[in-house]
């Protein structure tokens, strides 16, 4: 039993390691932030890149209406086989600080999918049907939809307040008043019927533009997935070989920011313009 223990906890620790993160934001001021998973950067509005917070494991990023940049900590401690986390908020003008302490276990009952009245949103994957929750800003618990999904992945919100995310490697929209729209399926590989432990990580974050097309990293297939309105697909970039796209967002000025790691954990941001791309 001992070494079945160890040997999870050896499992959940590469795995927390070797997840890459899909956190990439950017301010008002066309700053863009970013998580390596073992700290966050910056790259300004002159290009240039800084680490502005070292230290933190953090897979999500949430920027708030006042440029405010909301993220945690997560650590695993061996000698006593117990995770650990705390919030920190780092604000526009450039303080950290802990805004929730540092706490045994996983964060529970908060989220950095949020969207601008105060509402966070997470999935309630405790049951093969799985649902997304809202807690308002009095810790009011609803479930978003009646509807069942399969395996919810990264959840993200847009300005509108719609939740965008991948169930498994469908690309769902849920809209204010619970309405759920399928926007495209099986985008990853026609050929998986069932989300498995292997091919469960096949599609990482979902986002969108201000026309309301919706991007997807399809990080099985090393490419990012456009569709329109109607679902139409379109690859709109081909990331190469040791590189998987993770994440991304459009600028107010239409550029295509996209998040992408290694295979040996290394992580990188392409800046794309038309013909013109910088790496970071």
């Amino acid at each position: 039993m001992k070494i079945s223990v160890t040997l999870f906890f050896v499992c959940m620790v590469t795995q927390l390691v070797a997840h890459p993160g899909v956190g990439i934001v950017m301010d008002s001021k066309g700053n863009v932030f970013y998580t390596d998973t073992e700290r966050v950067l910056k790259i300004d509005a002159s290009g240039r890149k800084s680490v502005v917070i070292p230290n933190v494991h953090t897979h999500e990023l949430f920027l708030d209406a006042n440029d405010n940049l909301y993220g945690e900590h997560l650590w695993y401690e061996g000698s006593t086989d117990s995770w650990g986390h705390y919030v920190w908020r780092y604000s526009a003008a450039g303080r950290f600080e802990k805004i929730k302490p540092n706490t045994k276990g996983f964060l529970e009952d908060y989220s950095f999918a949020r969207d601008h009245f105060g509402n966070m949103f997470w999935a309630n994957r405790g049951k093969p049907c799985q649902h997304v929750v809202r807690m308002d800003s009095r810790r009011n618990k609803t479930t978003v939809s009646d509807a069942c999904f399969e395996n919810i992945r990264w959840i993200y919100v847009n300005p509108k307040g719609e939740l965008l995310f991948a169930d498994f490697q469908d690309v769902v929209k849920i809209d204010k008043q619970g309405n759920v729209k399928k926007v495209a399926k099986q985008i990853a590989n026609r050929n998986w019927t069932k989300s498995t432990v292997d091919n469960q990580n096949a599609v990482f974050g979902v986002w969108d533009d201000a026309q309301g097309n919706i991007y997807t990293a399809v990080a099985s297939n090393r490419v990012v997935k456009k569709f329109d309105a109607s679902g139409k697909e379109e690859i709109v970039w081909r990331t190469p070989v040791p590189w998987t796209p993770t994440g991304g967002l459009v600028s107010p000025a239409g550029e295509l920011w996209i998040l992408e790691c290694s295979d040996t954990n290394a992580v990188r941001v392409e800046q794309i313009n038309g013909k013109k791309v910088i790496t970071y």
